[in-house]
C-alpha cells in the first residue's frame, strides 16, 4: 500500500461510525460470549491454534458475529476471504473458491471464507459452495441473524458447528461504553464526555444487549451534547433520549423471534401469568405480528390447555378471533388483550388433549377399528337384513338415559383415555 492509499484508509476509518471504529481486534478484546470464548474453551483454542473448522455464527445483531470473523482474521496465517451474501453470487463464490485452489497448489494455505448474512443465499449459491466446504478447500465461516437450522442448506449445517451467539449482558454494554469513552484513538476520549449515570442506564436500556446500538447512541447522543462555558460535555438521560426517539421492537415475523415469542406468550397463558402474557402480547403487537395468527393460537390454547375445565374459554376465544378479523388493527389489540387474560386466569385442564393422544396412539399401533353390529349404521334400506343394529340399546328408553352397552370395536377391552380432573 502506497502512502496516499494508507492516507485515504486512516481518514475512512475516521469517518466510520463508532461502533465499527470501537470493533475488537483481539479475542482478548472481546466481550460477552464467555460460553464460546472463554478460557480453554474449543472455540478459542481452536482460533489462537489456527486450527479453525467450519462454523454457522448464529445470534441477534450487535451482538460480535462479524467482531468475532474479524478477530480471526487478523489472528488466522491462512487467506481471509470475506463475502456479503446480499451482494455476492455463484459467480462470486466460484472465484473464491478458484483462488482458494490456486492458493493451496501453490503456497500450501488454506483459506477462510467469512460470508455474512449467509442466510440470504438462494439454495443455487448455498449448493455451488457445499462441495468446497465439505472437501476443505475452504473454511467456512458464516453470520446469520436466522436459525441456520431453518434458513441455510441442511447439508451445509451438518458439515459446519452451529455456534449460538447470546445478547451482550447489561455489564457487557456498559464495559463498551466505558471503553468508547476513555479510548482516544478509536473512541470518544478526545472529547473528554461525562455520561450521567441515567444517561449511562437509558442507554444500556436502549441497546436491548447490541453493542452496535449502543455505541451508535452514544456517538450521536456525544456529538449532539452541549458543550459548557469549560468545554466540557456532560450527556444526561434527555440527550440520550433526544438521540434516540424510540427503541425498536426486535421482532421478525419469520424467524426465531416470532416463533419465540409467540412460545413465551402461549406458555405464560398456559401458567396463568396474565402479566407475563401481556407483555409478549404487547412485543408482537409492537413488533407487527399479524393479529389474526395471535388469535388462531388463543383458539387452540382455550381447546387444549382449558378445555372443560372452563368451556366458556373457547366460546370467547372463537369470539375474539372473528372480532379480530372484523375489526382489524389498531383496535384489535384490546380484543387480544381480553382475551389473552381471561384464558390465563381460567382453570386449566389438558384432559381432552392428552384423551386423543392417547387414542390416536392406539390408532398408530393397529388397534382393532372392526365396528360391531349393533353400533353400525341403519340409516338405508338394507342395513336390517345385513344384521346392523341389531341389539343396539337406545339410551334414552332407559332411565337416567343411561343404560349399560359395549361401544368398544370388536374384541377391544374397554380403555380409559380421558381422565377429566376436578
Amino acid at each position: 500500500m502506497d502512502l496516499f492509499s494508507a492516507k485515504a484508509a486512516e481518514e475512512e476509518r475516521a469517518q466510520a461510525p463508532l461502533a465499527h471504529r470501537m470493533r475488537p481486534r483481539t479475542l482478548d478484546e472481546v466481550v460477552g460470549q464467555s460460553h464460546l470464548l472463554g478460557p480453554g474453551s474449543a472455540l478459542r483454542r481452536a482460533i489462537e491454534s489456527d486450527r479453525l473448522w467450519s462454523v454457522l455464527l448464529y445470534g441477534p445483531p450487535g451482538c460480535g458475529k462479524t467482531t468475532l470473523a474479524e478477530v480471526i482474521a487478523h489472528a488466522t496465517k491462512a487467506r481471509f476471504a470475506r463475502l456479503n451474501a446480499v451482494t455476492a453470487g455463484v459467480g462470486d463464490v466460484r472465484e473464491v473458491v478458484r483462488a482458494a485452489q490456486e492458493e493451496r497448489r501453490l503456497y500450501g494455505r488454506r483459506t477462510v471464507l467469512f460470508i455474512d448474512e449467509i442466510h440470504r443465499f438462494n439454495k443455487a449459491q448455498q449448493d455451488a459452495l457445499l462441495p468446497f466446504v465439505e472437501r476443505g478447500v475452504v473454511t467456512l465461516i458464516g453470520a446469520t441473524t436466522e436459525n441456520p437450522y431453518l434458513h441455510v442448506n441442511r447439508a451445509l449445517v451438518s458439515r459446519s458447528l452451529v455456534l449460538r451467539l447470546e445478547p451482550l449482558t447489561d455489564d457487557d454494554i456498559r464495559l463498551l461504553l466505558n471503553r468508547a469513552l476513555s479510548d482516544d484513538e478509536r473512541g470518544l476520549g478526545r472529547y473528554g464526555a461525562r455520561l450521567t449515570a441515567d444517561a449511562m442506564d437509558a442507554i444500556v436500556r436502549l441497546a436491548g444487549g447490541d453493542a452496535r446500538r449502543a455505541l451508535n447512541t452514544l456517538e450521536v447522543a456525544v456529538l449532539t451534547a452541549p458543550v459548557d462555558a469549560e468545554g466540557r460535555i456532560t450527556v444526561d438521560a434527555a440527550q440520550v433520549a433526544s438521540a434516540v426517539q424510540e427503541r425498536p421492537v426486535s421482532y421478525d415475523q419469520g424467524g426465531d423471534e416470532h416463533y419465540d415469542t409467540i412460545s413465551a406468550f402461549i406458555k405464560s397463558v398456559r401458567g396463568s401469568d396474565a402479566d407475563a402474557a401481556l407483555l409478549w402480547l404487547a412485543k408482537m403487537v409492537a413488533g407487527g405480528e399479524d393479529p389474526r395468527f395471535i388469535a388462531r393460537r388463543l383458539v387452540i390454547l382455550a381447546s387444549e390447555d382449558i378445555g372443560n375445565a372452563d368451556p366458556q374459554a373457547l366460546v370467547l376465544a372463537v369470539a375474539g378471533m372473528h372480532a379480530v378479523e372484523a375489526i382489524g388493527m389498531p383496535e384489535a389489540r384490546i380484543i387480544l388483550a381480553q382475551v389473552t387474560t381471561y384464558l390465563a386466569k381460567a382453570p386449566k385442564s389438558n384432559a381432552s388433549y392428552v384423551a386423543i393422544g392417547r387414542a390416536l396412539a392406539d390408532v398408530e399401533a393397529g388397534i382393532s377399528l372392526r365396528v360391531p353390529a349393533h353400533l353400525r349404521g341403519t340409516g338405508y334400506s338394507g342395513a336390517a337384513r345385513l344384521g346392523h343394529g341389531a341389539d343396539y340399546k337406545y339410551p334414552h328408553d332407559y332411565p337416567g338415559h343411561w343404560v349399560e352397552q359395549n361401544y368398544w370395536p370388536e374384541g377391544v377391552s374397554p380403555r380409559v383415555y380421558y381422565e377429566p380432573g376436578r
